[in-house]
């Protein structure tokens, strides 16, 4: 009997110890989460310093991150978002759903300088159209050449991704008033626009197009990962634009100390290690043991990068461009 109450005990002490232990809630996009993304690694580490639960919810992909926190709006369960880039800053401010950090970021690696109250960086990279060399001998090396192929490709939708969105402002940042027209010349090599940047790249994979819009650490992926360096990235004459993707705490947060917390530990070498590896984008402080072979082969181009004050106007002009291009 005494063994069967001091069971009961403990059961009920174990139970409280467990209801005390705060939840730090992090939306982010899909592929972050996964079995080979840094979601599990980076859980690991955090829990072992928070005291806490921290519970990462796949929200598909970076785009969608944003349209699902306006859709919940101070109703949100999200304590911090996590895979937004600078395409989306300013949308995301004017909800008036996140907080300022008050986080001075120290030894940050970004080919730009950073200077946002709200939004820290966390990793970044360049956007480009991957090819398979075993399929693709010949890739071309600008948007004239690709214009001029017969090179069949599959991007991303930008109302739902931030590579496809990455897309749409490269073009934009190239052609400016003219993107419409290059939209329209391009639009039967299109095989297919997906929803998110794992469907696309996984159809690629499946050998159903020449390129997929990707980045150009994608390969460093297959030849660090796989042993294959069978891939490669399309370099283009005319530059590339450049993703620095973001996090910031949400302003309704209950958990503010603890969201505090995380992302000061996102700026850390523990969790900026993880990343190369897991989600193949270049980090944002680089690691005192530097980079991973296989990561420099791209790390240096013309970075295009419209400035996240101009995006919200150049966006919704390009947007209304593509959909007029790719409807006819």
């Amino acid at each position: 009997m005494k063994r069967s109450l001091l069971t009961a005990a403990l059961v009920t002490l174990c139970g409280a110890a467990w209801a005390e232990a705060p939840t730090l809630t992090v939306y982010t996009y899909d592929s972050f989460v996964s079995d080979w993304g840094p979601g599990p690694a980076i859980e690991a580490a955090f829990e072992e310093s928070c005291d806490c639960d921290l519970v990462f919810v796949g929200a598909g992909d970076g785009a969608a991150l944003l349209a699902r926190m306006k859709l919940e709006g101070a109703r949100t369960k999200a304590d911090v978002v996590l895979g937004l880039d600078t395409s989306l800053i300013e949308n995301a401010k004017a909800t008036g759903l996140f907080a300022e950090h008050g986080i001075q970021p120290s030894g940050l690696s970004l080919p730009v300088t950073w200077d946002d109250s709200v939004f820290l960086p966390y990793d970044w990279g360049y956007f480009s159209f991957v090819y398979d060399k075993t399929r693709l001998s010949d890739a071309p090396d600008s948007f004239a050449a690709l214009l001029e192929s017969d090179v069949n490709i599959i991007i991303q939708d930008p109302r739902s991704s931030t590579p496809g969105l990455g897309l749409l402002l490269w073009v934009k940042a190239v052609y400016g008033s003219d993107a419409q027209t290059v939209w329209e010349a391009l639009s039967p090599q299109i095989i297919t626009v997906t929803k998110g940047w794992s469907e696309a790249y996984g159809m690629f994979l499946e050998g159903e197009s020449d390129m997929v819009l990707s980045y150009t650490t994608s390969p460093a992926y297959h030849l660090i990962a796989e042993g294959d360096d069978t891939k490669a990235a399309a370099i283009f004459d005319e530059g590339h634009y450049m993703q620095i993707e973001v996090a910031a705490k949400v302003a309704g947060t209950d958990q503010e100390v603890l969201a505090d917390a995380f992302l000061e530990f996102m700026l850390s070498e523990t969790f900026q290690a993880i990343l190369p590896t897991t989600n193949w984008m270049y980090p944002a402080v680089t690691p005192s043991g530097g980079l991973p072979d296989g990561f420099d082969t791209y790390s240096t181009q013309h970075a295009l990068l419209i400035p996240a004050a101009n995006v919200e106007a150049v966006r919704k002009e390009a947007l209304a461009e593509w959909l007029s291009a790719l409807s006819r």
